[in-house]
């Protein structure tokens, strides 16, 4: 081609662009509820003297799309969603349109996962991308993501499960004081009558952050399709179905002699979502006495696109979760330089835990909006944790060590149906269901010496009775049904939500405790409770994004089986009355809520399985506020950030008034990410708790504050390369986690002293990985 050819074409193009741009609009905007939620993935059509034009709303509800400068009209629908078409002039602006859909239901995932939603404003933190992005080790990374006022403790350098704080209670390991329910893919990880603690949350280790796909959290009781041990909220972390390559991988190494891999096959098959992944890890933490912390899971999906409105499918897990540990230590000795804060008493602790669950599902949708949604899974775990925490206190001669042994079978299963109906010409959706949860355990705690079960019988401590040795076979069963109405009103700007939630729990236990003599823990008892919910949002104005609501309802948690048998008399389901008032502003630029809470706990019972005891604590009371946003900087960065205030927590009827302890009242948190500028990700986050009392009585006695930052990012290589670099506690602040304060002795001839233990938190540790993905689908 001659060069005046060449010249001739490119004047061609560019008068072709010209005439093109000259007789085109710009069609942009956003598709939101009535309640100024943003609505991804709506279908919108445009109808024009030239065709057919097509497009969907992005992961903000956001549209933008040339279209020929002439009348149009344009259809907005989707799955769920009430079609509508508007019709403008070739003279009518059509850019940043705010355009309202009402749901024929309410929304449902794409994947079979149970869903409860909620009264409580969607904060968009437009953080997504964190779960693939950056480098994650332990599950307290994962935890530490969500914030929404949650602090979590690694134990004993992150092999045990987390301390999960809230609201001014501790819930130890996710069960007590209201407990914090979390769940995958529908699967409950509260694990009640478990060996170390009521509601113990040790299956998140077999979680692999690169199958996150989705995180959501309730920020109370106000859902009637949870139960037990929701009384402080609920987290839901729902799982891919398949990857978006056929073949992803990633290796990763850094401080402290940590490697760790993921590796999953994904491939393409017509109206089949499949993959199987694998996931090892190894890290010796920055303790004295190495970790030795080893992991190894292995996850699978299989799911069958019967067509558009029904599928079915089933998913599988499998774990392994060995490590030592240095546990909690004396913060005296740290102080005074006897003990390093990485240092070591007895290094004889750690745990050895398998799990492994599978689960079928089922969704079917009808024309009428009707869904049904099903899953059913069996689960089998094996826990031996070994630990002491009071070192010579008890037992001056062998040393307190003791095992916590835990061998459990669960089966359980959901059903769930949405009915859309009209009321007075108003949509309206009614949500039933029902679940069931089987648990045959077997449990126990003996008292150790090496890691050997032998310690209770030796000479010298066959007649003590602080040597407590117990084992019991505990059959618990939850039954649970419950109905949920949902309501608009006044053309979708009032919105009221009731429910209704039904728990019946059985206990059967056939044990014993030996100390100095043997006491049998044999017996059956029941219980039930009712738990209603209320939720009301008020969204005034058409084009002001600002939405008033309130919501109340009841939780519950459930107490030990062995607990329940030993007292019969005693509560056996604690409730938790849960009352939350606040305003939301939800733009595509900024989202904030400001909230208020008050919380009130009924009288509870909890088994100490540590030590054998029984604690009673007194009704409590904790109230406070919230503020939790996000601002939108430019297209790919945005700020997000949150602040729980406890304002007063403490047990009613007491004088003196005495104080719940051992959980901050100030838990906060800032984030600054940029999200795929020119394939370049980072996420710099600051998290923050204050000091609180460790005593309900003496409030000099306080566990320290902390605040933290964490760096992560990555960078697109190539197409199917990228780069990934994190530094978690990227300053190097010197604290401590989970901190707690009781008596010890830490030799045999050393002084009995009521001191503060801790686990210190990780050092700056560096990691550095690279994610290899072949085989784009489309």
């Amino acid at each position: 081609m001659t060069k005046k050819a060449i010249i001739l074409a490119i004047t061609v193009c560019f008068l072709a662009l010209n005439i093109f741009a000259q007789n085109t609009r710009t069609l942009s905007g956003v598709v939101t509820t009535q309640q100024f939620e943003l609505v991804p993935n709506v279908q919108i059509e445009i109808e024009t003297s030239q065709g057919v034009l097509k497009t969907k709303t992005d992961s903000e509800g956001k549209f933008l799309l040339p279209i020929p400068e002439e009348s149009v009209s344009i259809k907005f629908f989707g799955e769920n969603i009430e079609p509508q078409t508007q019709f403008f002039s070739s003279t009518d602006k059509l850019m940043n349109l705010n355009i309202k859909i009402k749901y024929i239901v309410p929304p449902v995932a794409e994947t079979v996962t149970i869903t409860g939603e909620t009264l409580t404003p969607n904060i968009e933190t437009r953080n997504t991308a964190i779960y693939d992005k950056t480098l994650f080790s332990r599950d307290d990374q994962l935890i530490f993501s969500l914030n929404a006022g949650i602090n979590a403790g690694q134990h004993e350098g992150g092999g045990k499960s987390l301390e999960i704080r809230r609201f001014g209670f501790n819930t130890d390991h996710g069960g007590v004081n209201g407990g914090l329910k979390i769940l995958v893919d529908n699967i409950q990880q509260n694990q009640g009558t478990q060996g170390h603690g009521q509601g113990y949350l040790g299956d998140l280790k077999s979680l692999s952050p690169e199958l996150v796909n989705d995180v959501s959290i309730i920020n109370g009781p106000f859902s009637a399709a949870y139960g037990d041990f929701s009384g402080l909220g609920v987290v839901k972390i729902d799982l891919k179905e398949s990857l978006p390559q056929v073949f992803t991988a990633r290796v990763q190494g850094g401080s402290h002699n940590t490697f760790r891999g993921f590796f999953a096959y994904s491939p393409k098959i017509k109206n089949v979502d499949v993959f199987i992944s694998y996931e090892p890890s190894y890290s010796d933490g920055p303790f004295e006495s190495p970790l030795n912390y080893r992991r190894d899971n292995v996850s699978g999906n299989l799911t069958y696109k019967f067509d558009e409105s029904q599928s079915a499918g089933i998913k599988f897990n499998l774990g392994r979760n060995n490590y030592d540990s240095s546990g909690q230590i004396p913060l005296d000795l740290v102080s005074n330089g006897e003990l390093d804060r990485f240092g070591v008493i007895d290094r004889d602790n750690g745990g050895d835990v398998q799990n492994g669950s599978i689960k079928g599902y089922y969704r079917k949708g009808f024309n009428s909006g009707t869904t049904i949604k099903a899953d059913a899974f069996v689960a089998r775990s094996l826990f031996d944790l070994y630990s002491n925490f009071t070192f010579f206190l008890f037992d001056p001669i062998y040393g307190d060590e003791i095992q916590q042994h835990d061998s459990r079978l669960q089966e359980g299963g959901t059903i769930q149906v949405f009915q859309p109906y009209k009321l007075f010409g108003n949509n309206s959706v009614l949500t039933f269901g029902g679940n069931v949860l089987f648990n045959q355990i077997n449990v126990g705690l003996y008292p150790t010496v090496d890691r050997n079960p032998n310690r209770k019988f030796l000479p010298e401590n066959i007649n003590n009775p602080d040597i407590l040795f117990t084992t019991a076979q505990a059959n618990v069963n939850n039954y649970a049904g419950y109905i949920q109405n949902d309501l608009n009103l006044f053309n979708g700007h009032l919105r009221l939500e009731t429910g209704l939630r039904w728990d019946y729990f059985s206990f059967d236990v056939n044990g014993f405790e030996l100390s100095d003599t043997e006491f049998r823990l044999d017996g059956k008892e029941s219980d039930y409770k009712f738990q209603p919910k209320i939720g009301i949002v008020w969204s005034p104005f058409e084009t002001i994004p600002f939405s008033f609501y309130g919501n109340y309802g009841r939780g519950i948690a459930s107490q030990d089986a062995r607990g329940v048998i030993r007292n019969s008399d005693a509560p056996k389901i604690a409730t938790t009355d849960f009352y939350q008032f606040g305003t939301s502003y939800n733009s595509s630029r900024f989202s904030g809520v400001f909230t208020t809470f008050l919380i009130d706990r009924s009288n509870e019972q909890v088994y100490i399985p540590d030590d054998g005891s029984i604690e009673f604590s007194d009704p409590s009371r904790s109230y406070g506020i919230e503020f939790r946003g996000s601002a939108r900087i430019t297209r790919n960065l945005s700020i997000n950030g949150g602040l729980t205030q406890v304002l007063e927590s403490y047990f009613r009827n007491t004088n003196p008034r005495i104080f719940v302890d051992s959980a901050p009242h100030t838990v906060a948190n800032g984030g600054l990410v940029l999200n795929d500028l020119q394939g370049f990700n980072f996420f710099l986050n600051w998290r923050h708790i204050s000091d609180y009392r460790l005593d309900g009585e003496d409030e000099t006695i306080r566990a320290s504050g902390h605040d933290v930052v964490d760096f992560s990012m990555s960078k697109k290589l190539t197409n199917w390369v990228d780069f990934n670099f994190s530094v978690d506690n990227l300053f190097n602040k010197k604290y401590f986690e989970t901190q707690n304060f009781f008596e010890s002795r830490t030799s045999p001839n050393a002084p009995i002293i009521e001191r503060i233990h801790a686990t210190p938190g990780y050092s700056t540790t560096v990691g550095i990985g690279l994610t290899f993905r072949f085989g784009k689908k489309d």
